[in-house]
């Protein structure tokens, strides 16, 4: 078990972060008898797989969705499931809208390299 210190080294997510989490019933940390939260390493698990979702661009309340569907059990797991689908196709939009301006930019250079040539 860890403490909200610990745990916010681990992850590299700040203890205001951990505690506004909790606010949002992202994270249900148990507590000792002198009500010190106590993370598990599950709970480490599952702080990272915030973390993560959340760097692809998912909402907060999204997440919170998610993580009431998780919470609810494996009849769940088709709803989670385009949760992630529909997630993944937005980063693939993206990534073809990134690569589109890559490839402008790159047009352009090749002007400006046939302008340096002349």
């Amino acid at each position: 078990m860890y403490r909200i210190k610990k745990v916010s080294e681990l992850t590299h997510i700040s203890i205001s972060t951990l505690r506004y989490y909790e606010e949002l019933n992202l994270l249900t940390p148990s507590r000792t008898n002198t009500n010190y939260r106590e993370y598990s390493e599950k709970d480490i698990e599952w702080i990272n797989f915030i973390k993560r979702i959340k760097a692809t661009g998912m909402s907060l309340k999204d997440i919170q969705l998610y993580s009431e569907l998780r919470n609810k059990g494996d009849e769940t797991i088709l709803e989670r499931m385009d949760m992630l689908d529909k997630q993944k196709s937005l980063l693939k939009e993206q990534m073809k809208a990134i690569q589109n301006d890559i490839s402008f930019i790159e047009e352009k250079e090749e002007i400006y390299q046939k302008m340096l040539e002349r």
